[in-house]
């Protein structure tokens, strides 16, 4: 009988937990970096968002008072290593007005909206997709929503877990259906993913040696 997708799911995770350990993800000191983080890991390597971060970390404006009040131009040179620096300095703006104008710049507040309503409002602002909506949402507030990256895209379609042609939609629910509802499941689970896209699943495939070869 063939195995279900919340089993073949779990065997693929413990196959890569087996062979790559806790990941730590995602590195940062506080809550709010994840969120800073996450607009800045747009299109750019982690390597070029540790520098941006650790210029704004420099200057003591890695906080939501700091990017309220520094100039979007001032903002753009600060986070320039992280590549695409104008239009990531307009996202962190327009983030940061969302952030006091819903929650007073108040982060305990954000932690207490619900998943789903705060998720949508963080699509309704410009330049904040699917992708930098959940990672938000599960690596910043701890809400359980499974994230979806070119690398899960990969791995799913290359085991045959889902068609080629699916959406973000139908990738998400292939983890949240057939997983147990879990934050530090999700964040694990994705974390390794990132890991295997890093090392063997890349665009060229690198199979021979990977821990889910063969699977």
């Amino acid at each position: 009988m063939p195995s279900s997708p919340g089993k073949k799911l779990m065997e693929i995770y413990d196959k890569l937990y087996a062979s790559f350990g806790p990941q730590y993800w995602w590195p940062a000191e506080s809550s709010f970096e994840v969120i800073v983080g996450a607009i800045l890991t747009q299109n750019t390597s982690w390597k070029n968002v540790e520098k941006a971060i650790g210029r704004l970390k420099g200057k003591g404006l890695l906080s939501p008072q700091g990017l309220k009040g520094i100039a979007e131009p001032e903002l753009a040179v600060l986070i320039k290593p992280s590549g695409y620096f104008n239009q990531k300095a307009k996202r962190l703006k327009t983030l940061i007005k969302f952030f006091f104008d819903e929650f007073d710049g108040n982060l305990k507040a954000m932690f207490a909206e619900e998943l789903y309503p705060l998720r949508e409002k963080l699509l309704h602002l410009r330049g904040i997709g699917p992708e930098t909506a959940d990672s938000i949402l599960l690596y910043a507030l701890e809400k359980p929503i499974f994230v979806v990256d070119t690398y899960t895209y990969r791995l799913c379609t290359r085991h045959n877990l889902i068609a080629e042609d699916s959406s973000y939609e139908q990738i998400q629910e292939l983890f949240m259906d057939n997983l147990p509802t879990d934050v530090q499941l999700f964040n694990e689970f994705h974390a390794l993913i990132v890991h295997l896209g890093h090392n063997y699943c890349r665009r060229t495939p690198g199979c021979d040696d990977c821990p889910i070869q063969g699977f």
